[in-house]
């Protein structure tokens, strides 16, 4: 992976954790959390969100490929790449 790849995955993945940490700390303001409690409960709901999203992510692709392979059970010609 080239240089500039990986400075664009981590500005994105960067950006997902503080998108969803800004929406933690709304949710934990808006329920009524007030002063350090809000950093608390965001850094709790960050890392649950994580969490989840890392799980669920690569269940997903697997689900996908289960049901694909269930619906379409013969394999796709490939034609090799030249090289």
């Amino acid at each position: 992976m080239t240089r500039q790849m990986k400075k664009i995955l981590t500005i994105l993945s960067l950006v997902l954790v503080f998108a969803i940490a800004v929406t933690s700390s709304l949710i934990a303001f808006l329920s009524g959390v007030r002063g350090i409690g809000i950093l608390g409960i965001s850094f709790f709901f960050t890392a649950a969100v994580v969490i989840v999203l890392a799980q669920l992510i690569p269940a997903g692709i697997l689900l996908v490929l289960m049901v694909k392979s269930a619906l379409f059970p013969v394999a796709r010609v490939t034609v090799p790449a030249r090289g």
